[in-house]
């Protein structure tokens, strides 16, 4: 018997995660599907680029795992993207971060954002977009340095039209395919995506709820040390430095 085709594809690049992944299929069971709880309308996909496979292995041992796609891959968020986009079923592709949780009517708000609108004459259906971003200490409220790292950010998106992944970036399938995924470089994947898209005259739309990323590596790496070397590292990439020669100071 035939499955229905998924509304939407999440698909989860994972490295190391197995003592996250399980909160975050247990957040995402949460979320009520588009449309209403409809079997199958959305499918979660879990590709996992460590060479021992720990977060599939944890995947396969969870409890509420059932339902949930687990996928090998080269390292490399953008090729773990891509692998999960090419298995995927949906209409719409969703790539969440590991450490990115989303609001409870995630799913209803990207239904909404690519539902045509009557009378719109802005050139053309919404390819797809993102959510506002919001960094998350593990444990307690963002306090004013984190807060103003996401302000930042969320003005640096309005203005180019570039979201970040943390942003838990959505794309029609069409779109994402139209502009060939993601490209296999090893940095700055997402920003390298959406501006092809900008560039391509592919509309996208923000949106106003937040969805919100882990504050981990600011907290291990010191607030300003890693604040600092993300704007340095987004600096040279504009400045036509290549992706693989700034990975080696991103690990």
């Amino acid at each position: 018997m035939d499955h229905p085709r998924p509304a939407l594809s999440v698909v989860i690049p994972a490295y190391r995660e197995q003592a996250r992944i399980g909160a975050l299929l247990a957040h995402l069971a949460r979320i009520p599907a588009p449309g209403g709880p409809s079997a199958g309308s959305v499918e979660i996909l879990v590709v996992d680029g460590d060479p021992e496979q720990a977060t599939l292995a944890a995947l396969r041992e969870g409890a509420d795992t059932a339902g949930v796609k687990g996928l090998a891959s080269a390292k490399g968020r953008a090729r773990q993207m891509n692998a999960g986009a090419a298995a995927a079923r949906g209409d719409v592709l969703l790539f969440l971060h590991a450490d990115t949780r989303l609001p409870l009517d995630a799913f209803a708000r990207i239904e909404h954002a690519l539902a045509p609108e009557t009378g719109d004459t802005g050139g053309g259906v919404i390819c797809g977009g993102a959510f506002r971003l919001r960094i998350m200490p593990e444990s307690g409220p963002p306090g004013p340095g984190l807060r103003f790292i996401a302000w930042a950010a969320n003005l640096r998106s309005r203005l180019t039209r570039a979201p970040y992944g943390d942003q838990a970036i959505f794309l029609r399938r069409d779109c994402f395919a139209a502009v060939g995924g993601f490209a296999d470089i090893p940095l700055m994947e997402d920003l390298e995506l959406m501006t092809r898209l900008r560039r391509s005259g592919r509309r996208i739309r923000l949106l106003s709820a937040c969805a919100s990323t882990s504050a981990r590596r600011w907290e291990a790496e010191g607030l300003l040390f890693c604040t600092a070397r993300n704007v340095l590292l987004r600096a040279l990439y504009h400045l036509g430095v290549g992706p693989q020669r700034l990975a080696r100071f991103y690990t």
